[in-house]
């Protein structure tokens, strides 16, 4: 019991300790010569400081010098010349962003100074090297984490994956941040931006992980009534998502990843929530998601089976057939 009693007192003390050089580690942000360090240092601890978004935001000079990292890469971009070491540096600062974009505390000011759009040039990026792919799945996760709070661990896999260096893995969070939540201003937010032609975009030429991580958010915002409705308006916003869905699922039909179908397969099933909607897709839903092509990847995952049935139940049901019941075109 004495030993337990004398020991206790050590973990306070380390922890001090360690606030005091997340201190000193903030306020070398502002200086270039000692930023890079600090980066990283801080970006490793962002788990384990709760309220290192808090500090990070309040903090002088603090959020504008991350931003200066973000900028001091866009003439990297075109011509794409990003090195892994610049790509690293700025991963760390975004895993910072992503801090502030998930804390309740300051999300909202983090959206209504408009931070995300500094990270939209990276999703207009198509260079398939390894410090853009980073860059692209970092920035995308950093709008999953502050949007949608309410996102079961299978969901959260997609962006833990191994194929990231600690970096970039850390901060598959910002875009992420924002969609974890759930809340109606971050949708809002999305939809007068143009992210939803960037995930488009990404979800047609990226690599698998950023296509999975870009469905994701296309699911997380369709999965909104507001986000439905802002989707299924307009016959040129609808074609183009069921266009690119379209084209994934021939794609998958060659190249099986069961994670990625899950997504694709729920998004399916979302927009048919919409009659409009549910109308054009009973002439453009994929012949690979009415036959047998997916069988075999989706034999252990009963939740996207019962998806997949649902959409093809939704879709028959009120549908006008002939005699033979045969369906008939639309008047």
């Amino acid at each position: 019991m004495h030993s337990l009693a004398t020991a206790a007192p050590v973990p306070t003390t380390l922890a001090q300790v360690d606030r005091e050089k997340i201190y000193q580690w903030i306020n070398e942000l502002s200086s270039p010569e000692t930023r890079e360090n600090a980066l990283l240092e801080l970006s490793k601890k962002r788990e384990s400081v709760p309220d290192l978004a808090p500090m990070l935001w309040h903090s002088f000079g603090t959020i504008a010098a991350l931003l200066q990292e973000i900028v001091n890469i866009y003439p990297s971009i075109n011509p794409p010349t990003l090195t892994a070491h610049q790509s690293n540096r700025v991963c760390n600062a975004l895993a910072l962003l992503q801090c502030v974009a998930s804390h309740p505390e300051t999300r909202s000011a983090f959206l209504a100074a408009h931070i995300p759009l500094f990270l939209y040039p990276f999703l207009h990026t198509v260079s398939k090297t390894r410090p853009f792919e980073y860059l692209r799945l970092t920035s995308l996760g950093v709008i999953v984490e502050t949007g949608f709070r309410h996102v079961g661990q299978a969901d959260l896999e997609l962006l833990t994956s191994s194929d990231l260096p600690a970096s970039a893995s850390q901060s598959a969070g910002i875009t992420g941040a924002l969609v974890k939540t759930d809340e109606q201003e971050v949708i809002n937010f999305l939809l007068t931006t143009e992210i939803i032609p960037l995930c488009l975009r990404i979800m047609e030429s990226g690599s698998e992980l950023s296509k999975t991580v870009a469905t994701f958010i296309l699911q997380k915002i369709l999965l909104d009534d507001t986000g439905l409705a802002y989707i299924c308006q307009t016959y040129e916003r609808f074609s183009h998502v069921a266009m690119i869905l379209g084209k994934m699922v021939l794609q998958l039909s060659k190249e099986p990843s069961a994670r990625l179908l899950k997504h694709v397969v729920r998004c399916y099933l979302r927009l048919s929530d919409n009659p409009r909607a549910r109308e054009a897709l009973r002439q453009c839903l994929p012949d690979q998601l009415k036959d047998t092509t997916f069988a075999q990847v989706l034999k252990d995952d009963t939740t996207t089976k019962r998806w997949l049935a649902q959409l093809v139940k939704n879709l028959q049901e009120g549908q006008v057939t002939d005699p033979r019941g045969i369906p008939l075109p639309p008047q």
